[in-house]
């Protein structure tokens, strides 16, 4: 049992953050895509629309991941996120911008210049959380500068380094692709034909970061047969997904899409075990899941609750797509109005 449940746990925090990049990769696209893709104000609308009933609810697994690695490897999460301090500050007011973003886009009579602004603030927190989380994950995965204690020694901007970069910009470059094939499921017409035309030409450069990352684990941890296999499976399943693109097959193309996604972030995850941030010092400095874990009784109580609340999550989000599974046209997005200002004064209620 004491070895089982680190194991656990590190396979249910690799589950977690892959539900985050799934979930979430479509939702930073689409925020991506509100300036480079959608050509006018109903079109944006409508890309919101595709994502609005789903956006926060997908944020619940990046909480979730981070929490749960604070919670069961309490040494990976101090080292990690001290290490990262200006990435992760970046990706906490990116997130934020976001959110404000889509609830206030819409507000103050629908002024064009607090329309436009809110859009660019929508698109810009989006590309730069993709890129910073991308950038962590991958810094989590081949190393950073720490000492015996866990320390980082190189600096604030030890971060930025190739495999962080890669990991980065993999991870907007999916997010991207992966909105643009969430939108030919949801949306019908113009937006929907130019979203397959884009997956189409773009599929192949796009996913290339994503699987260099991957690579680049399997390299520098020689990785073995699993490792290498799970990589080889991503790129059959990247090829399936553009050839289904190509033959019109939209559903089997994202579905292919999400296997190479499954499998990338599999095999980096299988590769690095059983470390969870190695040392680029010196790998005796290297932070396992046994070095790194809380007591065998918090990982127990962990699982009795993950395995209660975990189901209960996917059911909901199962049920909450399955509810606005509907596509979108243009047609649904009603012109722009301005809402008359509410009359303050109201009749008296005393009998």
């Amino acid at each position: 049992m004491a070895d089982l449940l680190p194991v656990t746990w590190f396979v249910l925090i690799a589950v977690l953050w892959l539900g985050f990049l799934f979930l979430e990769g479509f939702d930073l696209g689409i925020g991506i895509l509100m300036k480079t893709f959608a050509r006018d104000e109903r079109e944006r609308r409508l890309l919101l629309n595709t994502i609005g009933p789903v956006w926060d609810g997908n944020e619940v697994w990046l909480v979730t991941a981070a929490g749960a690695m604070f919670a069961a490897f309490p040494l990976w999460y101090a080292s990690l996120f001290s290490a990262l301090y200006l990435p992760l500050t970046f990706t906490l007011l990116a997130l934020i911008l976001r959110a404000v973003s889509i609830e206030y886009r819409g507000k103050r009579g629908y002024s064009q210049r607090w329309v436009d602004g809110w859009t660019w603030c929508l698109s810009g927190g989006s590309l730069v959380a993709a890129f910073c989380v991308g950038a962590m994950l991958a810094l989590t995965t081949t190393g950073l500068p720490l000492d015996a204690n866990g320390d980082n020694t190189g600096g604030a901007f030890a971060w930025l380094t190739p495999p962080a970069l890669i990991g980065g910009v993999g991870t907007v470059c999916f997010s991207v692709l992966h909105g643009l094939l969430f939108l030919t499921l949801k949306t019908d017409g113009s937006v929907r034909r130019r979203a397959h035309a884009l997956a189409t030409r773009w599929a192949p450069v796009l996913v290339l970061p994503l699987l260099g990352w991957a690579v680049l684990v399997q390299v520098q941890s020689d990785g073995g047969v699993i490792g290498w296999s799970l990589t080889g499976l991503a790129v059959v399943a990247a090829a399936y997904a553009w050839m289904r693109l190509r033959a019109g097959g939209e559903k089997s193309a994202f579905l292919g899409q999400s296997a190479f996604l499954a499998a990338s972030i599999g095999g980096i995850f299988t590769t690095a075990f059983p470390v969870v941030l190695p040392s680029t010092l010196d790998p005796a400095f290297d932070l396992t899941i046994h070095t790194a874990s809380s007591s065998d009784y918090t990982l127990g109580v962990m699982v009795a609750v993950a395995a209660v609340g975990v189901p209960a999550v996917l059911a909901y989000q199962a049920w909450s797509y399955s509810v606005f599974a509907k596509r979108l046209t243009v047609d649904h997005i009603p012109p722009a109005h301005t809402v008359p200002v509410a009359i303050r004064g109201h009749a008296s209620l005393t009998p």
